[in-house]
């Protein structure tokens, strides 16, 4: 399954990077969204996928540690973080580019450039 998996991640930087290579900002964006999904792939599949219990202790156990095999909470934590603040970034890109798009007339890049000399 990580196998798998690390040719997704691989497929999807590969796609971010097509797409953030573009003329269009639209294009730039669905990239950096895509970019995003990678890397929270990566992270998940750097923290071990194992089919195993939640990382809780009952309390009705003596025990004090966790017993294999049991899921590992701390990148599940951290993609969760990153889901939320690349909502937030897509979001503002999102009101960036209409607003660029309004002021400009175009979402070209070389044109938007272009209009800087003038």
């Amino acid at each position: 399954m990580q196998t798998v998996l690390a040719f997704v991640v691989g497929g999807l930087y590969a796609a971010s990077l097509y797409m953030m290579l573009r003329r269009s900002i639209t294009k730039l964006i669905i990239g950096l969204a895509l970019l995003g999904h990678a890397a929270n792939l990566l992270i998940l599949t750097a923290g071990r996928l194992v089919p195993g219990q939640p990382p809780l202790i009952p309390s009705t156990s003596e025990a004090t540690r966790l017993e294999p095999p049991y899921a590992d909470p701390l990148p599940q934590a951290l993609i969760l973080t990153a889901i939320v603040i690349g909502f937030g970034v897509q979001a503002f890109a999102l009101v960036l580019i209409r607003r660029t798009y309004e002021t400009v007339g175009t979402d070209d890049l070389d044109e938007m450039r272009s209009t800087d000399r003038a």
